[in-house]
């Protein structure tokens, strides 16, 4: 048994968090960090749990509340826990950090793409980027994790085997993303109203969303020299998921069974990956659970592979991955406290 606690626990991946860790048997809950709500108790501020969870919400003094835990999940947002973190705080706890502070290996492009001077970059180093079907040999024994979002979780899951095994060419890969309302958190911001959003698609971040930089810094150690990308993500009108739509140029000779080998030699192990033959992922089939469904069709006239994948924004995108990472850390089993089925309808 560990004991954890949350920074951020008010936040809408801070809250999915509190709901995985109650159902994990290796896990006890120890404190949950709040600016907004400190001295509140947290069932009062999402009811759903009540009779769960009997705690306040304490302010923001985790360095002195690091003695009580074995590991720390910072659901913040970007540029927090880089600008407190401390030799002395990571010989205390084992940090998974939920933002982008330690994803980026090159602090010029974080703070180009953040627009935010990094406040550690000197942890940038030992930051383990936490995709455990990429990564997990890398995970198991770090203190310091960058735990990836939803886009770039689905974007390059979708995408990996075939620009590790160089069946594609990664510099002509498009990435189209739809996400549900929910990722852009819980803060109150006019674009986010139900009036603003119902009945409505948007594109948005053309040519400029900070998660491109880091889908591409992934691919490109994948595919072992530099790839580029055009990634555009979309808002549509739903609270949970993400899918992702991506195609590119096959290079020459490349077949079905190749690009079907391919996924079965990287994922088909993978409990939280489930491959879909000849089918079209949907939101709602990976809603409130881990998985990501992953799908492609070839198109022979134009001499280009559809990817497509789907995950739920605040599980495999954000949460649950982060308590997939922390099983991994702690010698758990990998799918403990996340063996909840997709809700449907």
């Amino acid at each position: 048994m560990i004991k954890a606690g949350i920074v951020g626990a008010t936040g809408y991946a801070g809250n999915e968090l509190v709901r995985l860790l109650l159902g994990h048997k290796e896990v006890e809950l120890s404190f949950l960090v709040s600016r907004s709500y400190a001295g509140q108790p947290y069932a009062s501020i999402y009811k759903n749990f009540m009779k769960f969870v009997d705690m306040d919400c304490v302010g923001d003094e985790l360095p002195g509340l690091l003695s009580e835990v074995d590991v720390v999940f910072t659901a913040t947002p970007q540029g927090y826990l880089a600008g407190i973190l401390t030799e002395q705080m990571l010989e205390k706890a084992r940090f998974i950090d939920l933002s982008a502070d330690y994803r980026l290996k090159d602090v010029e492009i974080y703070e180009k793409w953040y627009g935010i001077k990094h406040g550690s970059p000197n942890f940038l180093p030992e930051a383990v980027y936490g995709l455990p079907e990429m990564n997990r040999n890398g995970i198991k024994d770090t203190r310091l994790l960058a735990n990836p979002g939803c886009y770039t979780t689905c974007s390059i899951l979708t995408a990996y085997p075939l620009v590790k095994e160089h069946l594609i060419d990664p510099n002509t890969l498009i990435i189209n993303a739809l996400s549900g309302v929910s990722g852009a958190g819980r803060g109150a911001k006019v674009q986010n109203l139900y009036c603003e959003v119902n009945e409505s698609a948007k594109a948005y971040g053309v040519a400029t969303h900070r998660h491109t930089p880091e889908i591409e810094e992934q691919l490109s150690y994948a595919f072992g020299s530099p790839v580029v990308i055009n990634f555009t993500p979309h808002l549509v009108p739903m609270n949970r998921g993400i899918l992702v739509t991506e195609t590119a140029s096959l290079n020459e000779g490349v077949t079905q069974e190749d690009i079907k080998a391919a996924y079965t030699k990287y994922y088909g192990n993978e409990f939280f990956i489930r491959l879909l033959d000849g089918g079209c992922p949907e939101t709602r089939c990976v809603e409130g659970s881990n998985f990501v469904d992953i799908g492609f069709r070839m198109d022979e006239r134009t001499g280009r592979v559809i990817l497509m994948g789907a995950l739920d924004n605040l599980v495999k995108g954000a949460a649950g991955q982060a308590v997939q990472n922390m099983n991994i850390m702690f010698g758990f089993r990998e799918n403990e406290g996340l063996m909840t089925l997709p809700m449907l309808p």
